[in-house]
């Protein structure tokens, strides 16, 4: 197989942190779609919202496939979510974040799961900030996402008796 067409493996988790029960197979579907593969979702109620559901699934896809997935889900009505996609040859890792109020964040992300800022974006930022640290922070908190981790928190602690996720090994 060619360079240009060797397909290379990543994986990653979709956290569905609050949905409407309607919603919840045609999430599955709409994933299923996005993979081109079986999607198994373990849905739960979700404490920090009562009537709303929660679940989360790890997927192994080629590059790209965490995209996909969010571009799929993004604009629903009344989901919360985040995709994940770990880093692999090539490519850096990402996780983009969506809320009904605030729509759709993307981060490129470390190994270690941290946003990484690259050098041009802050170089922008210190550019248009023009000195002021206010400036400085508000850019660089939009650029973390804070807003989307603020909102975000109280739905990702699914309560007692949740499934723990433990984090793959990096090294």
């Amino acid at each position: 197989m060619s360079v240009a067409t060797r397909r290379i493996s990543t994986r990653g988790v979709v956290f569905i942190h609050s949905a409407p029960a309607a919603l919840c197979p045609h999430i599955t579907w709409a994933l299923e779609s996005a993979t081109g593969s079986r999607v198994t979702f373990p849905w739960s109620p979700q404490p920090a919202a009562p009537g709303l559901m929660r679940g989360e699934w790890s997927w192994i896809g080629e590059q790209g496939t965490g995209a996909r997935m969010a571009s799929t889900l993004r604009g629903w009505q009344g989901l919360r979510y985040e995709v994940t996609e770990d880093p692999s040859a090539g490519c850096d890792g990402s996780r983009w974040s969506h809320t009904p109020s605030l729509g759709i964040h993307h981060s490129t992300t470390s190994a270690s799961g941290d946003a990484v800022i690259n050098e041009e974006r802050l170089k922008e930022i210190l550019m248009l900030a023009q000195g002021s640290p206010e400036a400085i922070q508000e850019m660089v908190e939009e650029v973390l996402g804070t807003e989307w981790d603020n909102e975000l928190e109280p739905f990702r602690y699914a309560g007692d008796g949740a499934p723990v996720r433990w984090l793959h090994k990096v090294g």
